[in-house]
């Protein structure tokens, strides 16, 4: 791990992003899978970096337990999303 001081910047520029850009576009997405909508190209992008990412900063997630409870929001919020929008594509198939 880096020291402290770099560290702690660097978790609080991860939060700043989720804050002023991940969260709110979820959120769209969210809204957007609920109406029965599919995700376009743009939407599937944007999982696609948020789920790598994801998996690049897990070991620096596992050094901030105090970070566990947005973590498992942020992990819960995803999985309503991708669960309503494969939901969503699998009633277009099925014409339902």
């Amino acid at each position: 791990m880096s020291d402290p001081e770099t560290e702690q910047g660097v978790i609080v520029a991860l939060l700043g992003r989720l804050r002023t850009q991940r969260l709110p576009r979820a959120l769209d997405i969210k809204a957007k899978v609920e109406r029965g909508e599919a995700l376009d190209t743009f939407d599937l992008s944007f999982l696609e970096e948020v789920f790598a990412d994801a998996r690049s900063l897990q070991p620096r997630w596992r050094d901030h337990p105090e970070l566990g409870g947005i973590i498992a929001s942020m992990i819960h919020l995803y999985h309503e999303i991708t669960t309503r929008a494969l939901a969503n594509e699998q009633g277009r198939e099925t014409g339902t």
